[in-house]
């Protein structure tokens, strides 16, 4: 966003000023500062999930509009979430501690045959920066691994990448397992990837495809919300 800051002493700043400084920071993907932000905020008394939740979470939100957007690219949006990933490691035991509540949970992995992981990446540190808890278990991945994962997991949404033409079929045979099992209904499938479009996600059985991350993470939100919704209304 702006270099001007370079002499900036963060602790100087007041508890406003300094969010909005570390949602600047990470922005420009500044991960030094925003661990130096994280633990003054800490410092000061704040709840790790109101840390988590304000600068940090508040900070991606901008970054995945931006990228949704064009205004921001894959190189910068890696470079945000490798200091959201700086900040989250010093929160991570506390919130674990004082048993913060969690958007979701979700389990995402590229399809057997696939080698991809980019993208998968990619969406992992953009949930993660959401607020979701986020199992990747990376490439290559048979039906089993996604079931055994998910059931591991206590997943709320399966997620599944695939790069290849070749490969996006794939994606099939593991929905298809799922409603063989019964298990269908238990998990929000979103699907992602190059070659795959909302009419492949429709036809294979997905709830839904995402074009790219910051589609992924606003999907997902919107899926959980009517989750809980329903849960509310039952």
């Amino acid at each position: 966003m702006s270099d001007e800051n370079d002499d900036l002493i963060l602790s100087e700043l007041d508890d406003e000023e300094l969010v909005a400084q570390m949602m600047d920071d990470l922005y420009d993907g500044l991960k030094d500062e925003i661990a130096e932000g994280v633990n003054i905020l800490l410092g000061r008394g704040w709840a790790p999930y109101r840390v988590l939740t304000e600068p940090l979470v508040g900070g991606m939100t901008i970054v995945g509009r931006d990228f949704r957007d064009g205004i921001l690219f894959v190189p910068e949006v890696l470079l945000a979430a490798g200091a959201m990933k700086g900040g989250m490691s010093i929160l991570k035991p506390l919130l674990a501690e004082t048993g913060a509540p969690t958007i979701g949970r979700m389990v995402i992995g590229t399809v057997k045959g696939d080698i991809h992981d980019i993208g998968q990446n990619l969406v992992t540190m953009m949930m993660e920066g959401a607020g979701f808890e986020v199992k990747n278990i990376g490439i290559n991945n048979p039906v089993e691994s996604y079931l055994e994962a998910c059931e591991e997991f206590n997943a709320d949404i399966l997620g599944m990448s695939a790069l290849l033409t070749t490969t996006m079929p794939y994606m099939k045979v593991v929905i298809d397992t799922m409603k063989e099992k019964g298990i269908r209904e238990d998990y929000i499938v979103l699907v992602g990837g190059a070659p795959l479009n909302e009419e492949f996600g429709r036809a294979i059985g997905a709830d839904a495809y995402c074009r790219d991350a910051a589609v992924a993470v606003e999907t997902a939100k919107d899926f959980i919300a009517r989750k809980h919704n329903s849960r509310v209304a039952g």
